[in-house]
């Protein structure tokens, strides 16, 4: 099994899924599981929704490889396209079901623990802060918000964000540079 993303063929691995090859698949799997659960995980922060947003995205992966153009993107980009939009509705559809009415909120704070209560309250916090970052990250411009996603979210390093967009190095140096500065800003 390849270590590296260059050693792998997306293209051929969507092919193969679109014409309806199991290994395929399970090759694309295996190659990138970890790395889309890293993903999942990164934006959801909880294992077991994470390991659910991967299945969920390699069955959307498996029924949708014929609709992947080759002329949009990067089979590989394509991929993560997935597994990112799967976790960030996930995270928007758990942000919708926070809203509690103050008799419920009292009947909850009788019935639970100190503890319970402080954890709940923990991942509502979480849950603000997530949609505190993606109103900030909808405020920067495109490119700039491209380069930090696929930095911090897909984990490409800059070289590969460069190549990707067409860029010169120091361009996509400092476009990261000044969204996080502008990021740092907005969620203060």
């Amino acid at each position: 099994m390849p270590d590296t993303p260059g050693d792998f063929d997306y293209e051929a691995a969507l092919a193969g899924c679109a014409a309806g090859d199991r290994q395929a698949m399970r090759r694309l799997y295996e190659h990138e599981g970890p790395r889309m659960l890293g993903v999942a995980l990164r934006i959801v922060r909880q294992r077991a929704l994470a390991e659910d947003i991967v299945h969920d995205a390699c069955v959307n992966i498996w029924s949708r490889a014929t609709g992947y153009d080759a002329a949009r993107g990067s089979a590989r980009g394509w991929i993560y396209s997935v597994v990112r939009h799967l976790a960030l509705n996930a995270v928007r559809n758990a942000r919708r079901h926070v809203d509690i009415d103050e008799e419920t909120t009292h009947t909850l704070e009788a019935d639970m623990s100190v503890q319970a209560f402080h954890d709940a309250a923990s991942s509502f916090e979480l849950n603000t802060s997530l949609g505190r970052l993606q109103h900030c990250l909808e405020a920067l411009e495109p490119a700039r918000r491209n380069c930090v996603l696929h930095a911090y979210v897909e984990g490409c390093s800059h070289g590969e964000i460069a190549e990707r967009l067409g860029a010169p190095l120091g361009t996509v140096k400092a476009w990261i540079r000044r969204s996080l500065t502008s990021l740092r800003e907005c969620m203060a």
